[in-house]
């Protein structure tokens, strides 16, 4: 079932492209026509891109890995981080750092200078110092939290790139390329879609196609992260089955009967028979013979007790007869 239709295409404005004199002749394939001057997009097209996309972003958030998405244009600011925030991926909505990928250890410790502000704040070392040097902290986390507040549970490279206007975010893009991280994005028919390894031909101007496509998009990784969620669940049922089956409480009743059992086996005096040894002996020939132990009669049986009884009682008839003569 498709994640959306032509027709909600159409209504949000996603067929609306650049002006004729500004159009990239790479983005040929995706134009269906001209009229007055501005280039229409073919909408079929954008929606098996879409799919294609879709699919694809579910796969990465099923696999338990980060998509970033980067939109700095003033109109897709704050739909991206609203939508992004919902399913905790993380976003870049203001200026984008340089080196932010190809230097990402760099960013990493700056991230951490503002936990470290944090945890001055909360264990009161803040406290201590004048009011110029808090005024100085206090601004220098401002600033961080600005610009890489939203990237702060990032602690290794995303898995992909999301981005809104190709033409405005051409460093992330270029960063990404650099590092084999496939990049998502929404391209009009002013931007090139041939370094886009998944490109969703769209209005990438206009608030409600952005808001549509992001939408759509956040959704199937939503899905992804669903399904992530029910596979560790299953995969937690049998063991915890396993530790309820080994681990499980005896009854009184069980408990009863081997304490009986062990007193019996206390008062009892008859030993256990010895089991029967099988002995393999080989001989010079080469050939195999098994040798048999018979169970080594218990002292204890009864039958062994009347026999040893009428020895006895023998014997002592023979002296009285012996002390009468």
């Amino acid at each position: 079932m498709p994640r959306t239709t032509v027709k909600e295409l159409l209504d949000a404005g996603v067929h609306f492209g650049h002006l004729k004199r500004k159009w990239n002749p790479a983005m040929a394939p995706y134009i269906f026509m001209e009229r007055n001057g501005i280039h229409i997009i073919d909408l079929e097209k954008t929606l098996v891109k879409l799919e294609e996309a879709s699919a694809a972003l579910k796969q990465i958030a099923k696999s338990g890995r980060k998509i970033l998405f980067v939109a700095t244009k003033k109109q897709a600011k704050e739909l991206v981080a609203e939508k992004v925030k919902a399913i905790n991926m993380p976003y870049v909505t203001e200026r984008w750092p340089g080196g932010m990928l190809t230097n990402f250890p760099t960013i990493r410790k700056a991230v951490k200078k503002m936990s470290a502000i944090d945890k001055m704040a909360s264990d009161g070392t803040l406290e201590t110092m004048s009011k110029r040097e808090r005024l100085q902290v206090a601004r220098q986390r401002a600033k961080l939290e600005k610009n890489l507040g939203s990237i702060a549970d990032l602690t290794r490279l995303p898995a992909a790139l999301f981005v809104v206007d190709v033409m405005k975010e051409y460093i992330a893009v270029r960063e990404a390329t650099r590092l084999n991280i496939p990049v998502f994005a929404m391209v009009d028919t002013n931007s090139d879609p041939t370094s886009i390894d998944y490109p969703i031909p769209a209005n990438d101007d206009a608030s409600k196609s952005i808001a549509l496509i992001v939408d759509i998009v956040c959704k199937a990784i939503e899905e992804g992260l669903e399904e992530r969620k029910l596979e560790r669940e299953k995969d937690k049922e049998p063991t915890a089955r396993g530790q309820k089956a080994s681990g499980k409480p005896k009854s009184g009743k069980e408990d009863l009967e081997e304490v009986e059992a062990e007193e019996t086996e206390e008062k009892s005096p008859v030993k256990p028979a010895r089991k029967r040894v099988v002995k393999t002996v080989v001989e010079d020939d080469g050939a195999e013979e098994e040798v048999k132990e018979e169970d080594r009669e218990d002292v204890n049986k009864p039958e062994d007790d009347d026999q040893e009884e009428g020895e006895e009682t023998d014997s002592h008839h023979e002296e009285e007869e012996k002390k009468e003569q």
